[in-house]
């Protein structure tokens, strides 16, 4: 039987710098989501990328003395190695400076152009280089950019515009019959009433300002903006092309869920839409837009000096550690915080004292009492009950949570089973049942449910923390992850621990010396 499809992309990472974590963030939730559809039976198509056109480029490519395509081929390869870092499970990585993509957005263009949903005209405006955003006066927020609070410039040029008017009743009417289409709900409320509701603006989709870009086939003065550009990669990397599209791109499309940053919410709740409704395509499922992730109290920049990035901080924490924060501490729909305390805090309570001292002290147990090799006995107690429902009643619950994209709650859950096993020890008291014969087969049952409850759980903690899997996988010495069938004797390997605990000031120091 063939597996149902799940297409999960990230937005595309803007070439101009190296992501820093909280840009990371969102490849680190996206591969939990991509990793877990997998772990559960699916054919996952995962992508991601950079988006490596535009004015802010060839700007920067000039600053440096590059062309802007040595400039984006270095940027590239540095975003890659940072989600490489993190042990993201993309099936591919896109650059819109491909050929093929330039060739088929080319292409778009000129439809959209010749059916009458793109007209020539002239731009009169306030505008972001930055954010490669025209805004109007009233959209300012205390004179400056809304995105990314940066001075804007009035800008004026000949342009090409997408005839928004065309098809905004359309999408209102999706959103409103589609309620999960956009989440979280706030995000949805915010589209609506802020932009959609007041009237659409249509969108330059053009510039002449500048060459770095994909030229208008039929007016080569003008390059294809950004926002035709770049959100295209969903569908052109996946194998659309109106004329002759692949069995991948008609397997795969619509798009499961886009998760992106709510910065970037209404070009993907907005325009994209609208251009896949001229394109006449299936709208994406879900678009995701979530929170950030601050330091502290602020949104990370180079100006503030409050940068960080992920992969640097694996070198001091490893990567499973930084994933299992990023994951954890982001809520649905608030700004996350980031802060080396919160992050060692974080170690310290529920990767070293709840999972690794399970892992390790239920090992230890296995072959001090066992040598290392246990049976379930079936010698049962009152409490076995209750500890063993949590586990059947789990993937249900972790299911529910994941399809609603709440991923942090997904991952309390796992680490609820962690705590609950720790809780089972502190009740059944092995070391008490050690000291008699009479309670061996008792305490082997204790053991055998305890090791059964570690890898249950691992099974689903590939998702988060796919190296912490392994190496439980690796102690339990077993490779099955089927969830509901029993392990018949467990063989267990020597036990080490997952975590270790962190002296928080000398950690601190260490990371203020390294800088």
């Amino acid at each position: 039987m063939e597996k149902e499809k799940f297409y999960i992309t990230t937005a595309i990472a803007y070439a101009s710098a190296k992501p820093h974590i909280g840009n990371t963030y969102e490849i680190v939730l996206s591969d939990a989501i991509a990793r877990y559809k997998r772990l559960t039976g699916y054919d996952v198509y995962f992508q991601t990328g950079t988006d490596e056109h535009g004015q802010k480029i060839e700007e920067k490519a000039n600053a440096a003395g590059k062309t802007p395509q040595e400039y984006v081929d270095d940027v590239a390869a540095v975003v890659k190695q940072t989600f490489d870092a993190m042990n993201t499970s993309y099936d591919k990585f896109v650059r819109t400076t491909d050929k093929k993509h330039e060739e088929v957005v080319a292409k778009i263009f000129e439809k959209l152009y010749k059916q009458g949903d793109i007209y020539k005209g002239k731009y009169e405006g306030l505008y972001c280089t930055p954010c490669e955003s025209f805004f109007t006066e009233s959209q300012l927020v205390d004179g400056k950019c809304p995105d990314c609070g940066r001075e804007v410039v009035k800008s004026s040029e000949e342009a090409y515009f997408l005839k928004l008017s065309n098809y905004t009743e359309r999408l209102e009417k999706y959103i409103e019959e589609h309620p999960d289409f956009i989440e979280p709900v706030s995000r949805k409320n915010e589209i609506v009433n802020n932009f959609i509701k007041p009237g659409l603006q249509d969108l330059c989709v053009s510039r002449s300002s500048f060459k770095w870009g994909i030229p208008v086939t039929f007016d080569t003065d003008h390059v294809i903006y950004v926002w035709i550009d770049a959100l295209s990669n969903y569908i052109t990397f996946a194998g659309y092309d109106f004329e002759d599209s692949t069995d991948h791109f008609k397997k795969f499309w619509p798009a499961d869920i886009h998760v992106i940053g709510k910065d970037i919410l209404r070009f993907h709740t907005i325009y994209w839409p609208i251009m896949l409704m001229a394109l006449d395509l299936p709208l994406p499922k879900k678009i995701f837009g979530h929170p950030w992730l601050l330091f502290g109290d602020d949104k990370m920049s180079k100006s503030k000096g409050n940068i960080v990035y992920a992969d640097e901080l694996t070198k001091h924490f490893g990567v499973d550690a930084v994933r299992y924060y990023m994951i954890h501490e982001m809520p649905f729909a608030q700004d996350g915080t980031f802060t080396y305390d919160l992050l060692i805090e974080r170690i310290n309570s529920d990767l070293a004292n709840i999972l690794g001292n399970l892992v390790n002290r239920t090992i230890a147990m296995a072959n001090k009492y066992f040598e290392g090799t246990v049976t379930n006995k079936n010698v049962t107690d009152s409490m076995d009950t209750p500890f063993k429902e949590l586990f059947n009643k789990f993937p249900a619950e972790i299911e529910e949570r994941m399809n609603n994209v709440r991923v942090a709650d997904a991952l309390e859950l796992i680490i609820d089973l962690f705590r609950a096993s720790n809780k089972y020890i502190d009740e059944t008291t092995p070391w008490v049942l050690a000291k008699y014969e009479a309670s061996k087969d008792r305490l082997e049952t204790v053991i055998y449910n305890l090791l059964e409850a570690i890898r249950k759980a691992s099974i689903y903690l590939a998702a988060f923390l796919p190296e912490t899997s392994d190496k439980i996988f690796s102690q339990l010495q077993t490779d099955n992850k089927e969830y509901d069938k029993e392990e018949n004797t467990y063989k267990v390997g020597t036990g080490y621990p997952l975590f270790e605990r962190i002296d928080k000031e000398k950690k601190l120091k260490e990371i203020e010396e390294s800088e």
